[in-house]
This record gives C-alpha cells, sequence and structure tokens, in this order.
C-alpha cells in the first residue's frame, strides 16, 4: 500500500477541528480522506467505508466514547489513531485497553500527523501479528491434547504403547489423506459416543 493509496477515516464532533486533521492528512500525502459526523450509526458508516486508519479528535475522551472507539476498532480492524486535548493517567489506561493504537495528548499539528498515523499502523499491526501467533499458539496446544487424548483411548482399547498408538494415527491419517488431529478428533468422539 503506497502512502497515497490510504483511506483515512476522522471522526470529531467539532468541524473545525476535523478540517485541521483533513488538511494535514492532506499535505502529509494521504488524497484519501473522509470526514465521517459521530453519532447514531458511526460503526455502520465507518464499516461502509472501510478505511485504512480511523483518526479520531476529542476534547477529553469518556469512559463511552472509548468503549465506542473499542467497538470500532474490533469491528473494522483497523488503527485507531486517537488525539485528545486533554487526559488523565485513568482515560489513558483506558485507551490502551480498548484497542486504541495511538493516543495523543495535546499533540494535533499538521507536521506530527503522518508520523503519528504510520506509528498506529505499525503498532496496530505488530498487536495483530501477535494475536494470531497466540491463536495459533492455542490451536496447536488444543490439537495436541486432543492427540494425546486419542492415544490414550488406542492405548487403553488396543493394548498399545503410545509411540504404537501415535503410529496407528498416523498410518490412518495418511491412508485417508487427513491431518492426524483429524483422526484423533473422530476418535474422541467415536469414544465419547459408545463410552
Amino acid at each position: 500500500m503506497t502512502e497515497t493509496s490510504l483511506t483515512v477515516a476522522v471522526i470529531d464532533p467539532s468541524p473545525a477541528r476535523a478540517a485541521i486533521l483533513e488538511e494535514g492528512l492532506r499535505a502529509s500525502g494521504v488524497e484519501h480522506v473522509a470526514v465521517i459526523p459521530d453519532g447514531p450509526g458511526l460503526q455502520a458508516r465507518v464499516a461502509a467505508l472501510k478505511p485504512d486508519v480511523i483518526v479520531v479528535h476529542l476534547e477529553s475522551p469518556s469512559r463511552d466514547v472509548l468503549e465506542q472507539m473499542s467497538g470500532l476498532s474490533r469491528q473494522a480492524e483497523r488503527p485507531v489513531a486517537m488525539f485528545v486535548d486533554r487526559s488523565d493517567q485513568t482515560m489513558m489506561q483506558a485507551a490502551v485497553d480498548a484497542g486504541i493504537s495511538a493516543y495523543v495528548v495535546d499533540g494535533l499539528r499538521n507536521d506530527r500527523i503522518r508520523s503519528i498515523l504510520d506509528i498506529a499502523i505499525l503498532r496496530f499491526n505488530a498487536f495483530a501479528r501477535l494475536q494470531r501467533e497466540l491463536e495459533e499458539a492455542r490451536s496447536e496446544l488444543a490439537d495436541r491434547k486432543l492427540i494425546e487424548r486419542a492415544k490414550g483411548i488406542l492405548m487403553a482399547r488396543k493394548s498399545l504403547s503410545e509411540d504404537e498408538a501415535y503410529k496407528l494415527l498416523r498410518r490412518q491419517a495418511m491412508n485417508e489423506k487427513r491431518k492426524i488431529v483429524d483422526i484423533a478428533r473422530a476418535i474422541v468422539t467415536a469414544a465419547d459416543l459408545l463410552g
């Protein structure tokens, strides 16, 4: 994605501030900027736009606003950069918990907007990669547990050693051109049904 191909959604209750953000984004090379007014249906409007980045500017965010931004970030699966005029430690922690990729206090200046967007994108991508790796690790662990359980069933029912049970699983998977975990799942399901 080239710098100019970014689509940025700007959400700001103040039209004057939204214009400053839009101007700063365009000056930094972003051609596709859409100002979306805050209010009912915000999530649907953002979803329809499918922006690469969501930029929010507020005077002082409330917990309700942060929850709404959290929903936006999760629903759209996009980085959210939030500019605020005032904040405190509690709001900063709530922003981090909500998945805000960049939280900038009193820093809305045209010359900083692009670098803040870049950091928000990089941070969002790094977090998304960690989430994927965590899900893959959880899935692998669940698969291993399932295979171990299937081996235990085979060992008990067929009087096999652990190595023999695994070889039987592997051979069956190769014969059926399926994954070992799929064969293990079938064995566990059958054992649960038959008691």
